[in-house]
């Protein structure tokens, strides 16, 4: 008998130590996401709020992008994969300044934003995808329900208003471009849900091995795609929602 509660009392201090650990690593993912976010918006009201800076980039009244801009436009995506080809090489504190440099240039690429809107609405969307974000978040976070089975239907439909926004480019097309704001504030709703769940159940799972070098390059990983579920819903309402200069 007192070697069962011997084995009870480990077996308790194990899951103890593992739901303080999760809520540390959930931390650290909120926290790594928040600087990045600091990054982003400060270079973006840097550039926007200089037209010497935002003419390297985009056509000072037109807002069309030029060489550059188009470079700058497309590199995160590139530098999203590059992330997820390197991250087995990378050392944690290199995923994490690898991060906060793909959130600078992000912040390049949406500095057009403060030209195009005002930034009354940009603070009032900003807020409402906050608020949006985190019940999303924490509701990933709670619920029992497994929901990893969204994954496949969400990547697809990310892939699919990629591809509707680059035709969209040529088009011009108000009423596509609309319909693709509002399936993309949908998916990277669920999203924001589903790598919610995704990175509690990932560390989970890596934590009962014991394998603390890659929860610390998960926690990177998980704040990137925290971030993008933000950014992405952010721009689609801002699409829907801003008022224009």
């Amino acid at each position: 008998m007192a070697e069962f509660d011997t084995i009870r009392s480990g077996v308790g201090a194990r899951a103890s130590e593992i739901d303080a650990g999760l809520r540390a690593h959930m931390n650290k993912v909120y926290g790594t996401m928040s600087v990045g976010m600091l990054i982003t918006f400060a270079v973006a009201w840097a550039i926007g709020t200089s037209p010497s800076l935002l003419g390297m980039f985009r056509d000072p009244v037109t807002l069309s992008p030029n060489i550059l801009g188009w470079i700058v436009m497309f590199a995160p995506l590139g530098m999203v994969f590059a992330f997820g080809a390197a991250i087995n090489r990378l050392s944690a504190a290199g995923a994490q300044l690898f991060f906060y440099a793909f959130a600078a240039v992000m912040g390049l690429s949406l500095s057009w934003i403060f030209v195009a809107f005002t930034g009354f609405s940009i603070a009032q969307v900003f807020l409402v995808t906050s608020i949006a974000f985190a019940g999303l978040s924490l509701w990933g976070y709670t619920t029992k329900k497994d929901i990893s089975g969204w994954g496949s239907f969400l990547i697809m439909g990310v892939i699919g208003i990629l591809v509707a926004s680059i035709i969209n480019i040529f088009l011009g097309s108000p009423a596509i471009h609309f319909a693709i704001s509002i399936l993309g504030v949908l998916i990277f709703a669920g999203l924001t849900a589903y790598d919610t769940q995704k990175i509690k159940n990932t560390y989970l799972q890596y934590a009962h091995a014991g394998d603390s070098e890659w929860l610390g390059k998960a926690a990177i990983m998980g704040a990137l795609n925290l971030y993008l579920d933000f950014i992405n819903m952010f721009m689609f309402l801002l699409s829907i929602l801003g008022n224009r200069e």
